[in-house]
């Protein structure tokens, strides 16, 4: 793994301690005690980024975000979108276990596929992209996936009230999101998807699908999984949107969920920590 700069690393501390104090100006002092560095180093960095526009020196010799990196930041408000990074990550994870990985928004009460990358083999999959599907209680949990207030959550969506196996449902797909990090589906006999047959409308009245979640990797038994999710994260710790993978044509054993379930997890870690500007080591 290549190793990054130490000067870089300086100059990020530099504009991130600024940032991250907005309103307020700071002395040359006040930036070497705070970021151990040199009263050398930091002048010297000072100068730069003050040249380049990215700070600007006011008349009392404080330092506080410049124009240029004003304009940066106007640029990428407006051009952000988390789908740019999900895109070759899913499209890596659909060639690496020859599925159809999707991104999964929710709107209202409704699963919104809004993007997808699919293997060859899943090229013709029958789900299309844009499908909606209801938020049925197997995979709300995704979306609301704290233990304490995800159910309620959940519930304000919904034009019903869930009954009480549903919320049990509910409570035990938390359980196992917050051990594992993902949600795996697997196959009930009669699961078929027909390009032919499916329809937007169909999908989003179904209450009845033949699928349920996977709430014990029993580790002696195949499981025929269908689909894996895993949330992303957005800066507030609330999930953006979820990565599935589908199309898993092969029962597994629980060791090849749990694989291809922490594969998911971390690429969505990844995605999660570019959404919220956190570093992260991209492999």
């Amino acid at each position: 793994m290549s190793r990054s700069s130490p000067g870089v690393k300086r100059v990020a501390a530099i504009l991130n301690f600024i940032a991250e104090h907005p309103g307020q100006a700071f002395a040359l002092t006040d930036l070497v005690r705070a970021l151990k560095l040199s009263r050398a180093t930091c002048h010297a960095l000072l100068t730069g980024l003050v040249e380049v526009g990215y700070l600007y020196r006011t008349s009392d010799k404080s330092y506080v975000l410049g124009p240029a990196l004003a304009a940066i930041g106007r640029t990428a408000a407006q051009h952000f979108s988390p789908l740019q990074v999900a895109q070759p990550e899913m499209r890596r994870l659909a060639d690496e276990f020859n599925v159809l990985c999707g991104a999964y928004f929710v709107e209202e009460n409704m699963v919104h596929l809004r993007d997808r990358a699919a293997s060859a083999s899943h090229v013709g999959y029958p789900v299309p992209l844009g499908a909606r599907f209801r938020l049925h209680e197997s995979i709300a949990p995704i979306f609301f996936p704290d233990r304490e207030t995800g159910l309620a959550a959940w519930q304000r969506t919904l034009d019903y009230e869930p009954g009480e196996e549903s919320q049990e449902l509910f409570l035990e797909v938390a359980e196992f999101i917050a051990e594992h990090g993902f949600i795996a589906i697997e196959r009930l006999p009669g699961f078929v998807i027909d390009r032919a047959d499916y329809d937007q409308d169909l999908a989003s009245s179904m209450k009845d699908v033949p699928i349920k979640p996977v709430t014990d990797l029993t580790v002696d038994r195949s499981h025929g999984v269908v689909s894996i999710m895993a949330p992303i994260f957005d800066h507030r710790n609330q999930v953006s949107f979820a990565l599935g993978m589908a199309g898993f044509v092969v029962s597994m054993p629980a060791s090849k969920v749990v694989e291809a379930g922490n594969r998911l997890r971390e690429t969505c870690d990844r995605i999660s920590a570019y959404i919220a500007g956190r570093s992260s080591e991209v492999n």
